[in-house]
This record gives structure tokens, C-alpha cells and sequence, in this order.
């Protein structure tokens, strides 16, 4: 006879991976316990993508104020009360707060405890000086910023994303360290709420995306004096009266640079949420400080499954509510269900934003894929021209017969955009879809149809110009 256990679910973890597991499982029955040992809501809301979209938000609208004269009207930006911004995210993290609440999730019959969890064997937790068993566990405890090794680091008061948004006094001259999507998010936020920014990072700008889609945005930096110290090595950190020091090695060259600023953001990558969890004791192999699970989000024990940032690879919400209900279907129904791993889309909500799904053009070339590369500019689109968006592009990666493999696009509202490619690419469809659909006029969408339209321009050569007005006997001008 089986053991009795004591639930059908256990989750560790209350952030967006773990709530919608727990709610998910308890709507269809499941008796459901969440451990979480601060509380419910988790990186995304208190210090990650609410926080942070809200800041950017803020300092699009001062940005716009600024600019207001492009549009023919004038207006005054007044000097930037930081705190101000700092207490709206609060009023926002309130007003999204009680969807996370434990109570909601009690209502719906979930046992939430608040503590730390400890696994003791290969089926069993202890948990405030009980031992629970479950059918099945799953790990949901996300990630947390990495902090590199840095002489001299330890000796000054320095922020990640978990803290800078407590900041209460205007930032003189922040310094951010990490060029990746967080990095960048802050620094151009922070510089159009009126702060001095300096940049540094080990390669380029957003290094995972194309150099000609990264570059745009690059530019745009430069444009709002952000100070970029890029392919450099920060070599040291050092308290000094009115703030701190870092010491760079920049480039090939070895030149040695100091910068004094008043605050400094460490934004160098996560790490996975794994410590004191008693993984050994259940079993559980970890390689390179991250869980080891299958395509089912399976950990080496069966029974204990993973999923969200600290499962990975992709750590994005939306990927955290994919993985939910991959590990509903088989912890609960038993289906095989495997993790989606091609296709993923993701945004870097800098001005522009920077979006992207499937293939870049380098990966296709890198890893030997036939392939066709189309763009198309906002500066030719109308609507981005009336509303003053003219920079960026879209760029489509086609195979040879028209089948969408990626698409990236760097321009305004390039996260709410690319959504039309994620259905395409995920639906199997060729860019001819894009082409026969029709958008609306005057919209930005419309660029999606006409980076597709190339495709079609491209197919009409001058030889088969020829043959058509032959063939219907047309009348125009000769080529």
C-alpha cells in the first residue's frame, strides 16, 4: 500500500512561478500547501518587473516633457523629486499587491505557511518544526542577484534591483554595473530623472541580441548622455568622502580609468535561490549552482519538480507562468508535458524598447542555418513619423522558402509589437501570412506587414517584371 501523504502539492516558493502552480492546482482540486519564507508576490513584484517597468515609466514621461517642443508645444521640466517616483512605485506595487495576498490564496483553500523549508529525505520537508509530505514537491524559489568578486567592494553600500527602488534621496551620479537588459533599463531611467549615469560593462550593450539592433539603442544612450565604458574590467571599488571610486580597465589597450559617482547598482546577471534547501539529502544534483532538470521540469528525484527563474533558462514571468502549467499537467495528470524552449519572447523595456522571438540573424550564421534577413525602418512608417518614433527597425529571419525562424524589433512599443511574430513563429507560418494580412492605417503594427512585403519585392526581379507585362500585355515604362 502506498504512504499516505500528507497533500497532493507542495510548493516552495511564492513568487509568479509559485502562485500560479498553487492556484492552478488548487482550482482543480488538489490539496495545496506554499511555503514561502518573506512573502507572496516574489521578485516580480516587490523588486523586479513592477518596480522596475513603473520607474521607466516615470522617466518616459519626464523624457517627454523634455522633448515637448518636437511636438510643437512648450513646456518646463521641473528638477526631479526621486522620491516621489520611488513613493508611486509603491502606490503601484500596493494596488497589485493584493492579487498575491495570502489571503486570496487561502480562500481558494491553499495552506500558505511563512517560513523556511528544508527537504530531510527524498519525500519529505520540515517546515517551523514540522515534517510534511506530498505526492509531489516543486521548487519555485527563484533567483537573486549575483555579486562578483571586486577588490574593495565589500567596504562600500552599494544597490541591486532588491534595493534600489527603497532609495528616498535624488541619486547625484549612479554607477551600473552590468550592460544586460536590467543595467540598462536603470541607467536611461535614471539619467531622465535627472541623474549623472555611467555605464560599465564587460562587452556590449544587450550582447545577446544582433550588433545593429543593440546599436540603436546604443545611440540613444549617447544621445541622453549616458557615460558607456564598455568592454572594460572593473578592477577595483573604494569608499571615498563624497561617495565611491571604481577603478576600470578599459579596451584592449589597458588604459586605466577612475569615475567617482554617489551610488552604485550592481546588475551583473542571478543566481539560482538553491542554498539550504537540503537538495542532498533529497537527492536532488546541482551542476554549476543550478538544478539539474529535464525537458518535464523534473529534478534527478521524480517526485520533486522545478520551475520559474530558479528552473531557468529563460527567467521572464511569462516563461514562469509556462512552466506552471507544464508542471501542473504532470505532477496532476501525469501527461508528459515537456517545457517550451524555441520560440521564448523576451523585451528590454529601454526608449526603444528592444524585442525579440526565435533565431537572431548571428545565431542563424553561427549555427549553419540557410536563412534570408528582411528589415524594414520606422522612419518610412507613417504613424511613426506622426508620433515622432522614427528610430529603429524590424528585422525578420526567414529559411529560404519563407518559413519565419526570428524577429527582432528595436523601436517604440517594440514588447507589445512583436507578439503578432510569436503566434507566426509558433504556428509554423510563412512570412506570407504577414504579407496577405491587413492592419490597420496609420498604426505601428503595419510595419510587420511591411518588412514581410520584401520578401515579396525581393521575388520580383526585373526578368519577371518582363514576363508579367508580356503575359497581361501591361503598358508601362521598360526597366
Amino acid at each position: 500500500m502506498a504512504q499516505k501523504t500528507d497533500y497532493d502539492l507542495c510548493i516552495i516558493g511564492g513568487g509568479a512561478a509559485g502562485l500560479v502552480t498553487a492556484a492552478g492546482a488548487a482550482s482543480l482540486g488538489a490539496k495545496v500547501v506554499l511555503i514561502e519564507k518573506h512573502r507572496l508576490g516574489g521578485d516580480c513584484l516587490y523588486t523586479g518587473c513592477v518596480p522596475s517597468k513603473t520607474v521607466i515609466h516615470s522617466a518616459k514621461v519626464a523624457h517627454t516633457i523634455k522633448e515637448s517642443h518636437r511636438f510643437g508645444i512648450s513646456a518646463q521640466l521641473d528638477v526631479v523629486d526621486q522620491s516621489k517616483v520611488m513613493q508611486r512605485v509603491s502606490e503601484v506595487i500596493k494596488t497589485i499587491e493584493p492579487n498575491d495576498s495570502p489571503e486570496r490564496f487561502r480562500a481558494m483553500g491553499i495552506e500558505v505557511i511563512f517560513a523556511e523549508a528544508q527537504f530531510i529525505s527524498d519525500d519529505r520537508l520540515r517546515v517551523d518544526g514540522r515534517e510534511i509530505t506530498a505526492r509531489k514537491f516543486v521548487i519555485a524559489t527563484g533567483t537573486r542577484p549575483f555579486i562578483p568578486s571586486i577588490n574593495g567592494l565589500d567596504s562600500v553600500d552599494y544597490c541591486t534591483n532588491e534595493t534600489i527602488f527603497n532609495i528616498k534621496e535624488n541619486i547625484e551620479h549612479l554607477i551600473v554595473i552590468g550592460a544586460g537588459a536590467i543595467g540598462c533599463e536603470m541607467a536611461q531611467s535614471f539619467v531622465r530623472l535627472g541623474s549623472k549615469v555611467s555605464l560599465v560593462g564587460r562587452s556590449e550593450l544587450l550582447a545577446h541580441e544582433d550588433t545593429d539592433m543593440s546599436e540603436v539603442v546604443k545611440q540613444q544612450f549617447i544621445t541622453d548622455d549616458i557615460k558607456l565604458y564598455l568592454s572594460s574590467s572593473l578592477t577595483q571599488v573604494e569608499k571615498i568622502d563624497n561617495g565611491l571610486r571604481i577603478t576600470l580597465t578599459e579596451g584592449n589597450n589597458d588604459s586605466v580609468i577612475q569615475i567617482e559617482g554617489s551610488h552604485l547598482l550592481i546588475a551583473t546577471g542571478r543566481q539560482a535561490n538553491i542554498d539550504n534547501l537540503g537538495l542532498d539529502k533529497a537527492g536532488v544534483a546541482i551542476e554549476n549552482n543550478r538544478l539539474v532538470v529535464d525537458a518535464r521540469l523534473r529534478t534527478t528525484n521524480k517526485r520533486i519538480y522545478a520551475c520559474g527563474d530558479v528552473a531557468g533558462p529563460y527567467l521572464f514571468t511569462h516563461m514562469a507562468e509556462h512552466q506552471a502549467g507544464v508542471v501542473l499537467r504532470n505532477t496532476l495528470f501525469h501527461l508528459p508535458a515537456k517545457s517550451q524552449t524555441k520560440g521564448i519572447p523576451w523585451c528590454t523595456f529601454t526608449d526603444p524598447e528592444l524585442a525579440r522571438v526565435g533565431l537572431s540573424e548571428r545565431e542563424a550564421q553561427q549555427q549553419g542555418i540557410k536563412h534570408r534577413v528582411y528589415t524594414f525602418a520606422f522612419e518610412e512608417l507613417d504613424r511613426a513619423i506622426i508620433a515622432g518614433e522614427t528610430q529603429g527597425k524590424v528585422k525578420i529571419i526567414t529559411a529560404p522558402n519563407g518559413k519565419l525562424l526570428g524577429a527582432c524589433i528595436v523601436g517604440a512599443h517594440a514588447g507589445e509589437l512583436i507578439a503578432e511574430y510569436v503566434l507566426a513563429i509558433s504556428q509554423g507560418l510563412n512570412v506570407s501570412a504577414l504579407s496577405n494580412t491587413i492592419h490597420i492605417y496609420p498604426t505601428l503594427a503595419q510595419i510587420n506587414r511591411r518588412v514581410a512585403d520584401q520578401r515579396r519585392k525581393e521575388a520580383l526581379t526585373p526578368n519577371r517584371k518582363r514576363w508579367i507585362k508580356r503575359l497581361f500585355g501591361l503598358r508601362g515604362k521598360h526597366d
